[in-house]
């Protein structure tokens, strides 16, 4: 059964005015329900992240700032969110649901958190709407545990995964690959292991055909017994924020070689949603929607 981390806690109301899309953690697991793609069964409830594992992966100075809502106007600023309990409460929850996502992966060979992908956050910092690493924060728990020995990243959220590459860059068992807008976000890019950076308008042959060309190399070279993957669909031509050209059917298509590369090399993958911020809201949960049909058809 294709497994996927989703609660009302993911729906958290931001303060008047404030206009980051958060409506699409409501709408993606509506519409799969709808369509039949899915059935309330596939949902679990994440539990909260215990702050001793917040701290495997983020400084203790940083979570002390955020549990006594102590950050300054500047950290604050770069998160880009308003602070609140509430978000740091929501923020634990969906952390904690990429890491049980990747123990059910381990059974099931696949699982899906409704969120995720905050790779913006640093192991000292946040930024970019990014609080914890997600992430991050599973592949130390994997490892911790000794549930993996060697994990590999694929970042394909049109932004660099700079949080990510800053917090392994020292950690040889997690090789971190970002294929991404190269003149996006971040301004100040963290070099990842393996970073491949696009030009604006990229359309789907060029994406698709680097993307096939560069997967079973990084596969050969890496030698991963798990992989997450960063499903972001901030890479489609409407996108606000994405400056790429990519169609949703190539987004589409751009799943579908991710997850039939860890189907075809028994690879179990926990993927996070990750970016979308189309001014066209029905693209975003098309685009996301997408990514859990490909799941269902590929695996179940």
């Amino acid at each position: 059964m294709l497994k996927i981390a989703y609660s009302p806690i993911y729906k958290y109301q931001l303060p008047e005015g404030h206009r980051f899309p958060m409506i699409k953690y409501e709408l993606i697991p509506e519409q799969l329900l709808y369509e039949g793609t899915i059935t309330a069964a596939n949902f679990f409830h994440p539990q909260l992240l215990p702050e001793e594992t917040i701290l495997w992966t983020h400084e203790p100075e940083y979570w002390k700032k955020l549990k006594n809502q102590t950050l300054t106007r500047k950290e604050i600023r770069e998160i880009g969110f308003p602070m609140s309990p509430q978000l740091i409460h929501r923020g634990r929850h969906i952390a904690n649901g990429t890491i049980e996502c990747a123990l059910f992966a381990q059974e099931y060979g696949i699982a899906m958190n409704v969120a995720g992908g905050t790779h913006h956050s640093y192991s000292y910092k946040g930024a970019g709407f990014c609080v914890f690493n997600d992430i991050a924060i599973a592949a130390n728990y994997l490892l911790k545990h000794q549930l993996a020995q060697q994990i590999l990243v694929i970042d394909l959220d049109v932004h660099q995964g700079d949080g990510t590459a800053q917090i392994f860059k020292e950690e040889s068992r997690v090789f971190t690959f970002s294929m991404h807008g190269a003149k996006n976000y971040p301004a100040r890019k963290q070099p990842s292991d393996l970073d491949i950076g696009l030009p604006d308008k990229t359309k789907d042959e060029v994406y698709l055909s680097t993307l096939r060309e560069t997967l079973p190399s990084l596969l050969e070279k890496v030698q991963p017994d798990f992989i997450f993957y960063l499903s972001g669909v901030d890479i489609i031509e409407s996108d606000k924020l994405g400056r790429l050209s990519v169609s949703i059917q190539g987004c589409k298509e751009r799943d579908r070689i991710v997850l039939e590369t860890c189907k075809r090399n028994q690879l179990p993958v926990a993927v996070s949603m990750g970016g979308g911020y189309s001014e066209k809201l029905p693209h975003i949960i098309e685009a996301h929607a997408n990514t859990f049909r490909v799941a269902q058809q590929l695996f179940f």
